[in-house]
């Protein structure tokens, strides 16, 4: 059993270093953080909180064999990447439209947390590649000669996935807002930025699914 114990904590140890590095590498999450800070520092909770949620449902997903099905389905696939591609282009508009600039009166909407953390959702789980990148390492990184079942260690290194998502986009997202809060001139190019991200992001995403069509 201890032997078995020393297994498990080196795949979670693997799993943790493979993990850090996909979540430190800047993506539509680092600018929706970013973008959530820099409007009002008070929104960080709830945008990042809706992004961890959304990797929690998708950790629960893959565990229950539900992202392996959809994998297996070109039209489930098609479907949730065009809507993954629609929804991040259309976030990248909003955020060309109205670049988060810093909102100093120290206010929020009743509704701005709301519409953050379910953005914050919408990033996460319309985005094909969290459920192919969760499917694709989940299972390497679980051994069936564990004392708990496949797909609990599962659920396990999703939430010790989330963890590391938590401490590294709060740290950009109150980052960006200590160091932009007092430059309105900055704010807005990096708001700017992070709406062409998304747009690139969308369309990169689109690209790739309309190119496997035509080949």
């Amino acid at each position: 059993m201890q032997e078995e114990l020393l297994v498990d904590v080196g795949l979670m140890v693997a799993f943790w270093g493979v993990s850090m590095l996909f979540v430190i590498t800047p993506g539509v999450d680092w600018a929706y953080a970013i973008a959530s800070g820099v409007k009002h520092r008070t929104g960080m909770l709830p945008a990042v909180s809706g992004m961890l949620a959304g990797h929690l449902v998708a950790t629960l997903v893959v565990a229950a064999g539900v992202a392996a099905v959809l994998a297996a389905s070109p039209v489930a696939m098609t479907v949730l990447t065009v809507a993954g591609a629609a929804y991040l282009i259309w976030l990248g508009v909003g955020a060309l439209r109205h670049p988060a600039t810093p909102d100093l009166t120290g206010q929020t909407a009743p509704t701005g947390g709301r519409k953050l953390f379910a953005k914050g959702i919408g990033i996460s789980l319309l985005n094909p590649k969290v459920f192919l990148l969760f499917l694709a390492l989940l299972p390497q990184f679980t051994s069936a000669n564990a004392p708990w079942p496949v797909g609990a260690q599962m659920v396990l290194l999703g939430a010790l996935h989330v963890a590391n998502c938590a401490v590294v986009y709060f740290a950009v997202g109150y980052g960006a807002a200590a160091v932009l809060t007092r430059r309105p001139k900055a704010a807005k190019v990096v708001g700017i930025v992070s709406g062409i991200v998304m747009i690139a992001l969308g369309v990169l995403l689109a690209g790739e699914k309309a190119a496997e069509a035509f080949l």
